[in-house]
């Protein structure tokens, strides 16, 4: 990657070499280097179907776990086609269950929680862990993070106890955002735009660049996802002319979750989990794909440990970033889902 260090080069050790931000020697966007030689349709769609290809156990995530509050009213999603409610018991388990009471059908999202258990608003029937004639709860799962619900009849596949969690760095040490997204694709849209790293520079010259893909997988083994991975290096842009150069992996442990793992630099260990949950199709009958995703950043430099004191400033921050960058992925996603159910798609 094409950097220098801010003012003259630090010696190793110097002071000035613990310093993470760094001088950007980047050309000026129409002058970049094209990346489109690299991004060979053959490797992302490869990428792609390993991907589709491994198992998710039928869990689906609902969104953060800070979404569903203790002692809070219930949260009503729609996935592939099936209504759900959530909620917390009084000891702050997650619950989930049908979103439709089993009496007459009214929406349990709008039910009252009350000693633990959902308190339906038309008739005052009591909802719980235990069930009821017609009506059984779903598999939940909080990770402290994310809430997770399992759907058997959507998912289709051998289900797992517990999803499949990616490894984060330590929450004790740790700043966690999530934000959600919404637009008119399928998941696979969503992986498949982040299975095409070439494209940041390009595509976020505000965040992203010096840009370079080190190593993409070929004929991976479909059962490691670790194995079957892009490496890249990157300057993360704070200004014009100042940026933040790292390196990163990009590995799918699911069918519909993609994780960005920094391996080099500032941040080492922070990841950002990006998982495509199906919701509801809009008015005309257009799939809808939700992009719930998670930034868990950390680091070892002493100003993190005042960062996180700050946490409640610094996360909607964070959810800026990831949405002013998920405009932009989601026109990609929602394009390649139009050319793809038009045939025309040319990958």
């Amino acid at each position: 990657m094409n950097t220098v260090v801010v003012g003259t080069s630090p010696r190793s050790g110097s002071w000035l070499s613990r310093i993470p931000l760094r001088r950007l020697r980047a050309p000026r966007w129409a002058e970049q280097e094209g990346t489109w030689r690299g991004a060979r349709p053959s490797v992302i769609e490869s990428a792609l179907k390993r991907a589709l290809a491994r198992p998710s156990g039928n869990w689906f995530v609902l969104g953060a776990s800070r979404e569903i509050a203790l002692g809070g009213a219930p949260l009503g999603r729609t996935i592939g086609g099936v209504e759900v409610v959530c909620w917390r018991t009084q000891d702050g388990r997650l619950r989930a269950g049908p979103g439709s009471c089993p009496h007459l059908g009214a929406p349990l999202s709008e039910a009252v929680v009350h000693c633990g258990e959902l308190v339906c608003r038309w008739h005052g029937l009591r909802l719980g862990a235990g069930g009821a004639p017609g009506w059984q709860p779903y598999p939940a799962h909080d990770d402290g993070v994310l809430a997770w619900v399992r759907l058997d009849e959507v998912g289709g596949e051998a289900p797992l106890p517990e999803p499949v969690v990616p490894r984060r760095p330590p929450a004790a040490g740790a700043i966690a955002a999530v934000t959600t997204v919404v637009g008119r694709c399928e998941p696979q849209d969503v992986i498949a735009n982040r299975l095409d790293p070439w494209h940041g520079a390009w595509f976020h010259p505000y965040s992203f660049a010096n840009l370079r893909v080190l190593d993409a997988p070929v004929d991976a083994d479909p059962e490691d996802p670790e194995s079957d991975r892009f490496d890249v290096e990157v300057s993360f842009r704070l200004s014009r002319q100042i940026g933040v150069p790292v390196k990163a992996t990009f590995t799918c442990p699911g069918p519909r979750t993609i994780v960005m793992r920094i391996t080099e630099g500032e941040g080492r260990g922070s990841v950002v989990e990006t998982h495509a949950t199906p919701w509801a199709p809009d008015g005309a009958g257009h799939p809808r794909t939700a992009v719930i995703e998670a930034t868990v950043a950390s680091s070892d430099r002493r100003g993190f440990a005042v960062a996180r004191r700050l946490t409640p400033l610094v996360r909607p921050l964070m959810n800026m970033t990831a949405r002013r960058l998920w405009r932009d992925d989601m026109d990609y996603a929602e394009r390649r889902y139009e050319l793809r159910s038009t045939g025309r798609w040319p990958g």
